[in-house]
């Protein structure tokens, strides 16, 4: 076995893996707590889910709207499997966080009458949901929070955390300085969904499940993977491959029609709220009517739009890239990965069960989303549970830690190409018993080789060799040797996740929100529960009821 020496070493009160809404929210609300915080990201300043969020935040309208109403939407989504009193909570935290986000500098849509202007979105019975930008919500929370100006190392992946009696002591790490550890009492999971489990998604690169990943091998418990949420409406391009721009929600809000290529309508008849139905409703339609009319798409009609094109920016520009003129033309969509409504274990203030360890935003299941998801709810979870765990972190101050060694952990890891293929035609929209079996047992095939956490190279304990802490808190691109590091992390952790995925869809035997069986098309009252998935003793996942 060959040794990997630490290259630097650093302290910090609040490590901060994931540069998104819910992971600069906690490091903001900590540092001004007085914590030292440190932020690793793997990417680029916006190179997060965040960023390309669209549609907007959901949070109760001062006029016409209540808490109860946006949690009896919220619950009637989750089919279920919601949390009640953590809807409320997370809810009802939802226009102190919009303000503090407003006093950060972001800047939302305004209406004639000069209040902040709300639409509509699927699943939702009033118009509450507030955006920036037309369409690019996303990226002005996320401007607005990277100009706090926070310490975040880019290019940075965490590799483990590194945990000891009391709970966390640290991150195990890797940068172009090397590998590294982060001597800190108090870890927050932010790294976003698993989107990349998938050939098509709307997830940026770096959504590979490394937060699920970090949590099972630390000792925490996942629960509600098998209700993943496929966008109904992204940009549909022959042989496109990886992120594919969504077309937003709000655009079927302001009219926009779903039809198909014979020019029916692909929800009539479907729900009651038609194309505004909750998402599972419409992707399963979709999906419905391309396998009966043996086509890959369907289309949405914005023609009747007034402003298109100043409403939806951001969607106007994807479509032009592609030859499309939604004031004109139809657009082509098909459903496509998009968010994961379950993860990591916590409570409404991202604890985990792991003493130290937090997780907040799409990484996490607070009960917020149930079987699937509101649309945009996952924006004010970020916000209001980030926040919650920057006040939550201050509780391990004190906590003496100091790791002395890394400890040798072997895992598996199959080739991304196959296993995304895999998860694509057997743990799509729609799944069953057979589909599912075969993907278990081409995931064993397709393992390639077992290996440690790191991906590089075997691993022994090894004591820390004094290096200094790493200086350097700009972007940088990786370099080979580190881009490589990173993507064999990734792979890992996309591995341990559509395992654990599988499993808890094979047992799902039944229907319920955004997981749709079709040998088994009903709910099951029996089944009114969650699936949560742990680790045994061979590091494998295995179901926890």
């Amino acid at each position: 076995m060959t040794p990997v020496s630490i290259d630097w070493e650093t302290e910090a009160d609040l490590v901060v893996i994931g540069g998104g809404v819910a992971g600069l929210t906690a490091a903001r609300t900590a540092s001004l707590r007085g914590l030292r915080v440190l932020t690793l990201s793997k990417g680029g300043a916006t190179d997060t889910s965040t960023q390309y969020a669209q549609g907007g935040i959901a949070v109760v309208a001062p006029h016409g709207d209540s808490v109860e109403s946006h949690v009896h939407d919220t619950v009637e989504a989750g089919a279920g499997l919601c949390d009640v009193d953590a809807v409320r909570s997370i809810v009802e935290g939802g226009q102190a966080a919009v303000a503090a986000l407003t006093d950060l500098g972001a800047v939302f849509d305004l209406g004639r009458d000069g209040q902040i202007s709300r639409t509509r979105e699927g699943g939702h019975s009033t118009r509450r949901i507030i955006h920036a930008g037309g369409d690019a919500t996303g990226a002005e929370v996320q401007r607005a929070l990277n100009a706090a100006g926070l310490p975040v190392l880019f290019g940075a992946a965490a590799c483990e955390i590194l945990t000891g009696p009391s709970g966390v002591q640290g991150v195990l790490a890797v940068s172009d300085k090397g590998f590294g550890v982060v001597h800190a009492p108090a870890v927050l999971l932010a790294t976003g969904g698993l989107g990349q489990l998938y050939a098509l998604s709307t997830n940026p690169p770096g959504a590979t499940a490394d937060g699920v990943a970090l949590a099972l091998w630390a000792g925490a418990a996942v629960a509600d993977l098998e209700f993943l949420q496929f966008h109904p409406t992204v940009l549909y391009t022959p042989g496109g491959l990886g992120r594919r721009p969504l077309i937003s929600e709000a655009v079927r809000g302001e009219g926009g029609i779903l039809v198909d290529s014979e020019g029916d309508s692909v929800t009539a008849g479907v729900h009651p709220r038609g194309d505004l139905a909750p998402r599972d409703v419409v992707s399963r339609a979709i999906a419905a009517r391309m396998r009966a009319l043996g086509t890959d798409h369907v289309y949405l009609d914005a023609r009747t739009i007034d402003g298109f094109p100043q409403r939806f920016p951001t969607i106007t520009a994807s479509c032009r890239a592609a030859g499309i003129d939604p004031s004109t033309d139809l657009i082509p969509v098909a459903p496509a990965a998009h968010y994961q409504c379950g993860g990591v274990v916590t409570d409404p203030h991202g604890r985990t069960a792991v003493a130290g360890l937090y997780a907040a935003g799409e990484v996490a299941r607070t009960g917020l989303h149930g079987a699937n998801r509101l649309a945009s709810n996952s924006l004010l979870e970020g916000l209001v549970v980030g926040e919650r765990v920057g006040v939550a972190a201050a509780e391990r101050l004190g906590e003496h830690v100091r790791v002395t060694d890394v400890p040798t952990r072997v895992t598996e890891r199959a080739d991304r190409v196959v296993l995304q293929q895999l998860m694509t035609d057997h743990a799509s929209v729609v799944r069953d018993r057979a589909g599912l079996d075969e993907a278990i047992k081409r995931m064993k095939d397709a393992v390639t080789q077992r290996e440690t956490v790191l991906a590089a190279g075997s691993v022994e304990s090894a004591p820390y060799d004094g290096g200094g802490a790493p200086t350097d808190r700009t972007h940088a691109t990786p370099g080979a040797e580190l881009a490589e590091r990173i993507a064999g992390i990734e792979d890992v952790a996309l591995t341990l996740t559509a395992r654990s995925l599988l499993l808890a869809a094979s047992a799902r035997t039944e229907s319920r929100g955004c997981h749709t069986r079709s040998d088994h098309p009903e709910p099951d009252d029996r089944l009114r529960h969650s699936m949560f998935v742990v680790l045994d003793e061979d590091g494998r996942p295995r179901l926890d009821q």
